[in-house]
């Protein structure tokens, strides 16, 4: 069994308050005790509206650091790139400065984006918060089931991604588990059957993720295999 913190929510909206009350509290944590909070983004439908949620309220911006936990090797300017999502959606519409955040240069392709992003990772471990998504075959970030990468590797290339684009650069699983707290966030009856071998302790990318403290998971009732909140 697992050991992650299920939290039953009703709907997609309340997923993404949730989840941007938790954020701003981590970065008045995180600014507090040591002057900076380091966050890494996920993509997706999911995290998209809580990124909205961010645009609208009040914080430090100038002491937020952003990251990114995969992208897609298409042009940096492409809307359907992780980094153009999260501009839109929040990072264009707040001050954080500009050198604080850490775009994947995934248009150079997998090999080259990985190797040049590897060493911005490198030296922000371990973060403050990483956030997370789940795909409906139980996938997160870019690490997907059946796919191995050298465990050494903080960045991986990724070449044969089972949905487009193939071609994708990715944060590893240890990368990802190194921070002080992790959140996923699932929303959809598209994953309930993920969910459910989540539950069961299936060897699953996202059950891989492993950090000093449990990962909290903020599923609305749609998403929920099982009907029951703990």
């Amino acid at each position: 069994m697992n050991t992650s913190r299920w939290h039953l929510l009703p709907d997609a909206a309340s997923v993404a308050d949730e989840a941007a009350r938790r954020i701003l509290l981590a970065a008045r944590a995180a600014i507090l005790a040591h002057g900076l909070f380091r966050l890494v983004l996920a993509g997706g439908r999911t995290p998209e509206g809580c990124y909205h949620r961010l645009a609208a309220a009040r914080a430090d911006w100038a002491d937020w650091e952003i990251y990114f936990g995969d992208e897609r090797c298409l042009p940096a300017d492409h809307p359907h790139r992780n980094s153009r999502m999260a501009a839109r959606a929040w990072l264009e519409r707040v001050p954080i400065p500009a050198h604080r955040i850490h775009v994947i240069p995934a248009e150079l392709g997998p090999r080259e984006g990985a190797r040049r992003y590897a060493p911005e990772v490198a030296a922000a471990l371990p973060f403050d918060l990483v956030l997370l998504g789940l795909g409906d075959d139980g996938h997160t970030a870019s690490l997907f089931p059946g796919r191995s990468h050298p465990p050494s590797e903080l960045v991986h290339a990724v070449f044969d991604a089972p949905k487009p684009p193939p071609e994708r650069v990715t944060l590893s699983s240890a990368v990802l588990s190194c921070s002080q707290q992790v959140l996923f966030l699932v929303t959809g009856s598209d994953k309930r059957a993920a969910l459910a071998a989540w539950r069961r302790g299936a060897t699953l990318p996202a059950a891989g993720i492993h950090p000093a403290t449990a990962p909290e998971i903020l599923l609305d009732a749609a998403a929920d295999p099982s009907g029951h909140q703990k």
